[in-house]
């Protein structure tokens, strides 16, 4: 089933963009270009929404509230401001995740197919398929070209995230907020060295193939 973005942003040229990227990528699309307006638009159809916080009339952090007693679905928030104490409270306020602009489009829909999971039937997605890798979300395994692989907790969210996102790139700032979950721990020497011990013990599993590459400045994706 298509899911329904609506798309709360007061400036109509990211307002248009976003639009055309959500129905290039398969949504369907509402847009509102107030705060006010947004809540008046949001109805049942409605699967998440992606609200830009610097509103005229009613800021972003008022409405949130309103969003979600009407029709409680993920809302991720997008801005320019970078105030890690200000993401927190949004996040209190109900938020479900955290855009800063200017942002990569890849990391965008990243984000918005991994609330769209949160909320949808998890059974579909407990067992993960990519080539001869096989990933078993609620037995916490995985397994690789027929042998069992032993992988550390993060080294197994990192696979499932990016067997989720077969064919996108999963940027570092979604792989930090995934796998580590907002902590301050992670940087990019703590992801390298993941990313290496996950290459090897699949290459262990099966020394003909790689399954991981780098997009250079960006992030991982699995490799075609």
């Amino acid at each position: 089933m298509t899911k329904t973005i609506l798309i709360i942003e007061d400036d109509t040229e990211i307002n248009d963009m976003l639009q055309i990227l959500f129905q290039q990528n398969g949504y369907k699309t509402i847009c509102a270009y107030s705060g006010t307006e947004g809540v008046l638009v949001h109805n049942k159809d409605v699967n998440l929404i992606l609200l830009d916080l610097m509103l005229p009339g009613r800021s972003g952090e008022e409405i949130i509230r309103d969003l979600k007693e009407k029709h409680n679905v993920p809302v991720i928030v997008t801005s320019a401001i970078h105030d890690v104490q200000k993401k927190v409270d949004l996040f209190s306020l109900g938020a479900d995740d955290y855009v800063t602009k200017p942002f990569h489009n890849e990391e965008l829909l990243a984000r918005i197919e991994a609330r769209l999971r949160t909320g949808s039937d998890v059974k579909s997605e407990e067992i993960l398929e990519f080539r001869d890798i096989i990933l078993n979300a609620s037995e916490f395994s995985a397994r690789c070209n027929g042998k069992e692989m032993e992988l550390s907790k993060r080294e197994l969210a990192l696979l499932q995230l990016l067997m989720e996102n077969p064919n996108r790139t999963c940027t570092k700032s979604v792989i930090y907020d995934t796998v580590w979950d907002y902590e301050n721990s992670a940087d990019d020497n703590t992801l390298n060295v993941h990313i290496s011990k996950l290459r090897k013990k699949l290459k262990e599993c099966n020394p003909d193939e790689e399954y991981i590459e780098t997009v250079w400045g960006i992030g991982y994706r699995m490799k075609k």
